[in-house]
């Protein structure tokens, strides 16, 4: 068994998962609340719900950013609910999560920002390369050498796709991946990121508030006030 999911797509699912934030001395706030949700192998999932729906947070779980007070995760093979702080930290080495934020480091190029999550490691593949052709999948070829800070919004959110894909994960997480984008970049960047999904058969969770790109994928999973809407 493997901590780090494999094949074209993983599958997902959670079990009664429950996670709280304190908000005070003796106040907490449950941010995600008894949620049960299985995702196949493959499938384009979007969570949606106003803010402070619990979204994020379970997308988080989902990614081993945060862990979950109660519930389990399990992602391919692997509950990692259960993992040790060092297989969780190589069961997130394994997946992609791309940010609202595109987390960008400002002193490195574009190929360098997505070389950046396989530096410290060994890997099979030759990483220069690797970026390369996915600077060249996201329609970037040719601004390798370029710094963030002379990328459009659009362009540094396409470095962080290829960033995501460097190991060329079995689930790829998203967190409001248009939200700093006006609405014509936005759907270029959907319409990439489900191209991207159909073309590698990866397993694809998105939280977003943007109903075209909701509608855009196989299923919704509707949040509010931490809890699952049916229909």
């Amino acid at each position: 068994m493997t901590d780090t999911p494999t094949g074209s797509g993983a599958a997902v699912r959670a079990l009664d998962v429950r996670k709280s934030f304190r908000t005070g001395a003796d106040q907490s706030l449950a941010a995600v609340d008894g949620v049960s949700v299985r995702i196949e192998p493959g499938r384009a999932v979007s969570l949606t719900g106003p803010s402070g729906s619990g979204k994020s947070t379970l997308l988080h779980m989902l990614g081993a950013i945060e862990r979950p007070d109660s519930g389990s995760i399990h992602v391919g093979d692997a509950e990692i609910t259960a993992l040790s702080r060092r297989r969780l930290a190589a069961y997130r080495r394994g997946i992609g999560i791309v940010f609202q934020r595109f987390h960008l480091l400002p002193a490195l190029s574009a190929l360098d920002n997505v070389i950046a999550p396989v530096l410290p490691v060994r890997t099979d593949f030759d990483k220069r390369a690797r970026a390369r052709e996915l600077l060249e999948v996201v329609g970037l070829g040719g601004r390798e050498a370029a710094l963030p800070s002379k990328l459009s919004g659009g362009q540094q959110q396409r470095v962080a796709i290829a960033r995501a894909l460097i190991n060329d994960p079995a689930l790829l997480l998203a967190d409001e991946p248009t939200g700093n984008l006006d609405s014509r970049t936005g759907a270029a960047v959907v319409e990439l990121l489900l191209n991207l999904r159909a073309e590698r058969g990866m397993t694809m969770v998105i939280a977003t508030h943007d109903p075209g790109l909701a509608d855009d994928c196989d299923e919704q999973i509707r949040l509010r006030d931490g809890r699952l809407l049916d229909g």
